[in-house]
């Protein structure tokens, strides 16, 4: 990411006619090929904040995440690539033993680590700990848990604006929403675009409708049925999907976000959700630093 121009991510098409016929077409837009260490979503929600943070001279990134963060470990490689200060406020104690190999790989790109209390993390938002935060650390650019902020969306809408063929569904996995709202914003009026949330609960669907600044006619709609649990919860189905596509088709998963997503896509297909001869698109958000975590903690299960 010395330039902050990038090539358009490939468009590839999955041959699924062995278990579905002709009935649909699917492919996958390879975000994750983009960096190969800010991958996918993630370098699209920091471009515009990279070039905003150096046309403004600001010397520090402050952020926030947890120990296996796809975020902390996007904006420490950021920040080592443009020499600018990084800082990430990671949830929970400061490990005496085991440290994630997210963190480890922002600790050598340079970012400073800060843990605090569960409870303290949950004022992230708040006036009075982001000044106390200043007061620690001095002046910082603020990007928020997962990067989502308007230039970030702005970023997420050339997934879709920078693409020149048609589709009729575009699928995205979803954590914060600032990908899917950026995509909203670039659809074109005669697709529909599909969220599929790594976690659990309906605040998603709530805080989409309460910022989208788009045409009310865009067709979208949240599919809640494929987080297996929450964010980073699985089931050795969840598990056995990813390593047969991989084998099958040759692209990694990972088991928080592009993993449930495809997973929930060819159960909608075993449903007929979709109407037949449609074509599907789905981002591949990256995220795959986190194998490496995942497996750490919890044995080896995805090769």
């Amino acid at each position: 990411m010395d330039s902050l121009e990038i090539g358009n991510a490939p468009i590839i098409e999955i041959d699924i006619r062995e278990r579905f016929g002709d009935a649909y077409r699917l492919f996958i837009k390879r975000e994750d090929l983009l960096h190969p260490l800010i991958q996918g979503n993630k370098y699209r929600k920091l471009k515009y904040n990279i070039a905003h943070a150096l046309n403004t001279e600001q010397k520090t990134i402050l952020t926030f995440g947890g120990a296996f963060s796809n975020h902390i470990h996007a904006v420490a490689a950021a920040g080592k690539s443009f020499g600018i200060k990084t800082i990430g406020i990671i949830r929970g104690e400061e490990p005496k033993k085991f440290v994630s190999p997210t963190l480890s790989f922002a600790k050598e790109c340079g970012m400073v680590l800060h843990y605090v209390s569960r409870a303290d993390y949950r004022k992230k938002e708040e006036r009075s700990f982001l000044k106390e935060l200043q007061e620690q650390f001095g002046d910082f650019y603020l990007l928020p848990e997962g990067g989502t902020n308007d230039l970030a969306v702005q970023g997420c809408k050339q997934i879709i604006s920078e693409t020149k063929e048609d589709f009729d569904y575009w699928c995205v996995p979803m954590g914060t929403g600032g990908t899917f709202l950026g995509m909203l914003e670039g659809l074109e009026d005669k697709s529909t675009l599909l969220g599929f949330p790594a976690l659990k609960g309906e605040f998603l669907e709530d805080r989409i409708k309460h910022a989208i600044k788009t045409s009310p006619f865009k067709k979208w709609e949240i599919i809640p049925d494929y987080h297996f649990g929450g964010y980073a919860k699985w089931e050795p189905s969840l598990i056995d999907f990813i390593n047969d596509f991989k084998k099958k088709y040759g692209i990694s998963l990972d088991p928080i976000y592009t993993g449930k997503m495809i997973f929930g896509i060819f159960d909608l297909f075993e449903k007929k959700y979709f109407p037949e001869n449609t074509k599907i698109i789905c981002i591949h958000t990256g995220g795959l630093q986190g194998i490496t975590g995942f497996n750490q903690r919890f044995g080896d299960l995805i090769f």
